[in-house]
């Protein structure tokens, strides 16, 4: 089980990235703009720096959603591994058995 504090801490994190989304593309699309003048892209640069470092999409890191632990995450069930091996022998996930030959 991860600290409590790391799982709230993502989650502030996601959060952020969802309040701030729609201004950081508006932001990066005027950087990207080569038809404004250099003034202009630079200021929206300095825009960008001033948003919260939380609110980047690239911050953000893949918890379990039951533990919340960051290491071994499996992107498609959304569970880590250990999370993801127990299911699998209730059975609670279709079609995915354990592995034996």
């Amino acid at each position: 089980m991860a600290k409590r504090s790391m799982v709230n801490r993502e989650r502030k994190r996601e959060k952020l990235v969802e309040k701030f989304a729609e201004k950081r593309t508006a932001l990066k699309r005027i950087i990207k703009d080569m038809s404004l003048t250099p003034e202009e892209r630079q200021e929206a640069r300095v825009q960008l720096n001033k948003l919260p470092r939380d609110s980047s999409p690239a911050r953000l890191r893949n918890r379990c959603a039951l533990t919340g632990r960051p290491n071994g995450y499996y992107r498609k069930f959304g569970l880590g591994r250990n999370m993801l091996r127990e299911a699998a022998m209730r059975g609670d996930i279709p079609g995915l058995v354990k592995a034996s030959w």
